[in-house]
């Protein structure tokens, strides 16, 4: 009796054991894609969810979600030789149809770091290049594209697609960015001394155009007063013109009533009547 008991326990025991090394039953997690290996070629590529597999294949789990590759202190020279540094974080993903490619090739997991890290210092170094260190700074959204683009075709042939690059921290050598900060110290100094110049002119301008002003007045009122002195003058000679017709009129009048006899007393200082000569 104890032997059949043992016997059953023996044949239940090893049924667990060879159905737990046996077992087919696999599941592939979200964002993963199941990588069906057998005797270490690729037979095919599952997708999310549960899969059975005889015990003489295996089953890769391989991450298609985006992963995060930061780039610390990516070293480049500008066209000019300035030499440039940056820090960047590159968010990346493989592509689902390249699974198999990049399991063969590159990765198990779907990490792709170690090349990402490499292809960014690589295309930061070749743009880097193609700029001077000024117009690395005056047109660094022009530089992020460069750099995204040729990235996007680098991490292309390893299966992978960019969503996104953060770039920061961009920095040249500590002589060099003296150097800016004091061209821009001396711009800013030129700009303040042409302000205030400006502001100098102006003020004269506005002076001389208050002067002008002033003299074309002057000028106005003494011409007004001139034009009013020769009216006036012009008004007294008119009168006194009149007043001469007048006496002529009053001597003509005079002349007609006298009856030709000259006064009989003539006092010191008297007019003779009509013997007024140079009138």
């Amino acid at each position: 009796m104890q032997w059949g008991k043992l016997k059953i326990t023996t044949v239940l025991l090893a049924g667990f054991v060879a159905l737990w090394i046996l077992w087919p039953f696999y599941s592939v997690p979200t964002s993963s894609r199941g990588v069906i290996t057998q005797f270490g070629k690729i037979i095919d590529i599952e997708p999310e969810g549960l899969t059975v597999l005889p015990p003489w294949r295996k089953l890769s789990n391989f991450s298609v979600r985006a992963e995060t590759a930061d780039i610390e202190g990516a070293e480049g020279s500008t066209s000019d030789t300035q030499p440039v540094k940056v820090s960047m974080t590159v968010r990346y993903s493989i592509t689902p149809d390249r699974v198999a490619e990049v399991f063969e090739k590159y990765s198990h997991d779907g990490n792709l770091s170690s090349y990402v890290q490499t292809a960014t210092q690589e295309i930061f170094k070749a743009v880097t290049a193609r700029y001077t260190a000024p117009d690395l700074i005056a047109q660094r959204s022009k530089v992020s594209a460069d750099i995204n683009s040729a990235l996007r075709e680098k991490l292309a042939q390893y299966g992978a697609q960019v969503i996104n690059i953060d770039m920061r921290n961009f920095s040249f050598s500590e002589s060099y960015m003296h150097a800016i900060n004091d061209k821009v110290t001396q711009e800013q100094l030129r700009l303040a001394a042409e302000n205030k110049l400006k502001t100098v002119e102006a003020e004269q301008k506005q002076k001389i155009a208050i002067a002008e002003a002033e003299a074309k007045a002057t000028i106005a009122t003494a011409s007004a007063q001139a034009e009013s002195i020769r009216l006036q003058s012009q008004a007294l000679k008119q009168s006194g013109e009149v007043l001469d017709l007048r006496r002529i009129e009053v001597e003509r009048v005079k002349a007609e009533k006298w009856d030709g006899k000259l006064p009989q007393n003539i006092y010191a200082g008297a007019p003779i009547p009509f013997l007024q000569l140079g009138k």
